[in-house]
């Protein structure tokens, strides 16, 4: 990272992720490329590892991801001003959610609705309370009753299957998005999988 260019760039691309989100607390950045080919508009691809992130009012414990070829207009960057990406750009990589982070996030109003149809499929009832993870379980709680439920890939979305019962909910998918995995461990649920970006 001791060339010029490819310090700038970072810093215009980190300022970029950071624009996306509410908060980060931590993110680090690993430019792959050649200055030769960036000057031409071309990086091969940026490394990309996140703690304690606020994107859309969902709370992620960790993010690593790793984009393919991104195409820049460099000559807005080396003059200073808002870094330009020309077109979409695939990432694959995973994110990892605690427990208490969802929990709130599904709290919010941007996910509450969303919450209430899983506490809907799964308990028969609504407004939902809890979620929470124990083990290689997730539990969704309301009104007293608890529902535990393994999270499950279904056509790249995630599906949430009651595990002593036949409930079971898919959440709605993103046509740009594709969820590849899913487990629960450590007290975290992680996803991995790929995705579209559209600048």
């Amino acid at each position: 990272m001791a060339d010029p260019i490819l310090q700038l760039l970072s810093s215009g691309l980190q300022f970029w992720i950071r624009q996306q989100c509410q908060s980060v607390e931590q993110l680090e950045l690993q430019l792959h490329g050649s200055s030769l080919g960036l000057l031409r508009g071309r990086l091969e691809g940026v490394s990309l590892m996140a703690r304690q992130a606020i994107f859309s009012d969902l709370e992620l414990e960790r993010v690593e991801l790793r984009s393919g070829a991104i195409a820049v207009q460099m000559g807005t960057l080396l003059k200073q001003q808002t870094l330009q990406l020309e077109q979409p750009f695939s990432v694959s990589g995973r994110v990892s959610f605690s427990g208490p982070g969802l929990n709130r996030s599904l709290a919010t109003s941007h996910w509450r609705g969303l919450a209430d149809q899983i506490s809907e499929a799964l308990l028969g009832i609504t407004p939902l309370q809890q979620v929470r993870i124990e083990a290689d379980q997730l539990i969704f709680s309301a009104a007293g009753l608890d529902c535990s439920t393994r999270p499950e890939v279904e056509d790249g979305c995630l599906a949430l299957r009651a595990a002593t019962a036949e409930q079971r909910y898919v959440l709605p998918g993103d046509p740009n998005i594709s969820i590849e995995q899913a487990s629960l461990g450590a007290g975290l649920l992680e996803l991995s999988g790929s995705a579209k970006v559209t600048p």
